[in-house]
């Protein structure tokens, strides 16, 4: 079984893309996931390999803002210390718990990346990533399939 998954191409293709669609490479991938199930394949399979890729996208920003969060900051963004201040603030105030909204376009992967930055435990980072990713493509597939019926 496992051989026949990954002998189909959609799966990588999907969970390649949205790994990319899940660091700071602004892409979307809900496309392929719908028409991966407007063509038949294996819904279960389908959100597993989006929301495995989107996930480890999301760990890999993670990673960034953990280790490369003051260089990006300070050299490519060039956030004035007023700005970091009131990130940090607003993250402060939300907590961990708005990682759970890192499925949302433009404010996700800053979310990941500011909790890379600000230490945020890996356990925890993970469970509401993930959660928030799965939730998003099994809505995603479920409405999908309800309207292809």
């Amino acid at each position: 079984m496992a051989r026949d998954w990954l002998n189909q191409p959609g799966y990588m293709a999907l969970f390649t893309l949205s790994f990319l669609a899940s660091t700071l490479v602004p892409l979307g991938s809900e496309w392929l996931l719908v028409l991966m199930l407007t063509r038949g394949y294996e819904p279960l399979a389908t959100v597993a390999a989006a929301t495995a890729g989107n996930y480890l996208g999301a760990v890999t920003t993670w990673l960034i803002g953990m280790y490369g969060g003051r260089w990006l900051i300070e050299r490519v963004l060039r956030v004035s210390p007023e700005q970091e201040e009131r990130a940090r603030s607003h993250y402060r105030r939300y907590g961990a718990f708005s990682l759970l909204f890192s499925w949302l376009p433009v404010i996700g992967d800053p979310l990941c990346m500011v909790g890379g930055m600000m230490r945020i435990n890996f356990g925890l980072f993970s469970v509401l990533v993930a959660s928030g990713k799965l939730l998003r493509y099994a809505v995603t597939a479920w409405i999908t399939l309800r309207i292809a019926g």
